[in-house]
C-alpha cells in the first residue's frame, strides 16, 4: 500500500503531465508551428504544411485530455511516448550528427534531451513492462539538465528573476539539485524521495519563474515562455508520479 499523500502526488502528476501536453497541442495549432523542443530548429518548414500543424497539434491535444481525465490513459501515453521516441531517435539523432555545426557542443543537445524527458514520463504513465524504461529515459535528461546549470550558468544568469540573489549560485545549486536527484532515480536510492523533492523544486520553479515570465507579455509575442512554463509543468508532474510508485519500477 502507498500512503495516501503518494497516491495523490500521483494523480496530480497525470493530471500536470495530460495539461501541458494538451496546451502544447493547442499551442501547435494558435502559433501554426510545433513547440520548440519537439523538433530541430532547422525543420520548422514543416510548419508551412497547415495539415501536418493541426493534425500534429489535435493529437497532442488528444493525448493530454485521455491522460489528465484517466480516459484511454495507457494507450495514448504508450503511443504518445513510441512517437516521441521516434523523433528522437530519427530526427534528433541524425539532425544534430550530420547537420548541426555545433553537435559537439553540450548544449545543442538540451532540446534533443527535452523532448526525450517527454517521451520517459510518457513511458512512465504507460506502465507495465515499459515503465522501468521511462524511469532511465526520464533520470538521464534530469542528469544532462545538470550539467546544462554547471556549464553554462553565468551565460542563463540573466534568466533568474532580479530580486533573487546571487544567481550564479542558484544555478550552481539548481544542478547539484537536479544531479542529485536523477541519480537517486536512477539508481532508485530514496526514489520516493528524490522524486518527491525533485517534484517540489520544479513547482517551485513554475511558481516563482516560468509564470512571471510566460504572463511578461501577450500570448502573441511569448511562444518560447509560455511553452517552457508547460515544459516544467509536465516535468513536475512526471517527477509526482515516480513518487508514488518509489522503488516499484
Amino acid at each position: 500500500m502507498h500512503p495516501p499523500l503518494h497516491r495523490d502526488l500521483s494523480k496530480m502528476g497525470r493530471i500536470f503531465y495530460g495539461i501541458a501536453i494538451a496546451a502544447m497541442g493547442l499551442l501547435t495549432m494558435y502559433y501554426h508551428r510545433m513547440p520548440y523542443m519537439m523538433i530541430p530548429p532547422k525543420h520548422q518548414w514543416l510548419s508551412d504544411h497547415v495539415i501536418w500543424v493541426y493534425l500534429s497539434g489535435a493529437l497532442l491535444l488528444l493525448a493530454g485530455i485521455c491522460i489528465a481525465l484517466e480516459k484511454q490513459r495507457r494507450q495514448a501515453a504508450f503511443l504518445l511516448g513510441i512517437a516521441l521516441l521516434l523523433i528522437f531517435f530519427f530526427y534528433f539523432i541524425p539532425y544534430e550528427l550530420m547537420m548541426s555545426p555545433n553537435y559537439k557542443r553540450f548544449g545543442d543537445w538540451e532540446n534533443a534531451a527535452k523532448e526525450l524527458s517527454l517521451a520517459g514520463g510518457a513511458l512512465v504513465i504507460a506502465g507495465r513492462r515499459l515503465a522501468p524504461l521511462g524511469v532511465v529515459i526520464f533520470a538521464l535528461t534530469i542528469i544532462s539538465f545538470s550539467f546544462d546549470h554547471f556549464l553554462y550558468a553565468r551565460q542563463a544568469a540573466g534568466y533568474v528573476p532580479s530580486w533573487v540573489p546571487y544567481p550564479v549560485c542558484w544555478l550552481y545549486l539548481t544542478g547539484a539539485a537536479l544531479f542529485c536527484s536523477g541519480i537517486a532515480i536512477l539508481l532508485n536510492i530514496k526514489r520516493r524521495l528524490a522524486a518527491t523533492l525533485l517534484g517540489v523544486m520544479i513547482f517551485i520553479w513554475i511558481v516563482i519563474l516560468h509564470i512571471p515570465y510566460a504572463l511578461s507579455a501577450p500570448l502573441a509575442r511569448n511562444e518560447g515562455e509560455v511553452t517552457s512554463a508547460f515544459l516544467a509543468l509536465a516535468y513536475c508532474g512526471i517527477a509526482f508520479i515516480m513518487a508514488q510508485a518509489g522503488s516499484d519500477f
